[in-house]
């Protein structure tokens, strides 16, 4: 199956992107951190997303979790986005070096809250953290999730709970698979889309045809 590295994820550490820059490079999708816990709203968010916009980028938020209720998380997040369909919504899911790590039964929350004020699921973001907690075993409401794996070795292993990859992080700039800059961005975590780029953006925009759940 064909692949496309035209993602980037991004956060308040990404300083003054130049997202015009970066679609020239045939980036075509940014996934932005927004919320973190239920109190932490990233201060670049907004300016960043509103220039991704502008310059015809496709547009996802990410949560990261915490130990904090899973429920009281998924309202935070959605309260502070404001997401649209065109939104593509995930849940970042690592261990927290900050403070209590989110747990599955918080993750299970927050993703069937989201998907009931959204209806549809968003993905889950996880790589080794989230392999030791799932093991080999099947978690019926995370498995509709589509799964963003974060692995940066030569191939993607993924957890059995899913089929395949749909986002791969496959890189974050200085290690992993093929890391180089990106133009207007610099060194930034890149991401691979389990398909083509037409495919890319029906899966992104369900009112543009596509459906990711």
């Amino acid at each position: 199956m064909p692949e496309c590295d035209a993602v980037i994820d991004l956060s308040h550490f990404n300083q003054n992107p130049d997202f015009v820059q970066a679609r020239a490079a045939g980036i075509l999708g940014v996934f932005h951190k927004s919320t973190q816990g239920t109190s932490f709203f990233d201060p670049t968010y907004l300016a960043h997303r509103d220039a991704a916009r502008a310059a015809g980028l496709l547009w996802g938020a990410y949560h990261f979790g915490t130990g904090a209720d899973g429920v009281e998380q998924a309202e935070f997040f959605l309260r502070q986005v404001q997401p649209g369909p065109d939104v593509l919504l995930a849940l970042d899911f690592e261990a927290n070096p900050q403070g209590p790590s989110m747990t599955l039964d918080q993750a299970r929350a927050f993703v069937t809250q989201v998907q009931g004020v959204m209806g549809r699921y968003p993905g889950l973001y996880g790589g080794g953290y989230l392999k030791q907690l799932l093991g080999a075993s099947h978690d019926p409401v995370l498995a509709k999730c589509w799964l963003w794996l974060a692995q940066y070795g030569p191939t993607a292993i993924v957890p059995p709970n899913w089929e395949t990859w749909t986002m791969w992080q496959c890189t974050n700039g200085l290690a992993g698979l093929n890391p180089q800059p990106v133009p207007g961005v610099g060194r930034c975590d890149r991401d691979k889309f389990n398909g083509t780029p037409d495919e890319l953006e029906t899966f992104w925009n369900p009112a543009a045809g596509g459906s990711p759940t």
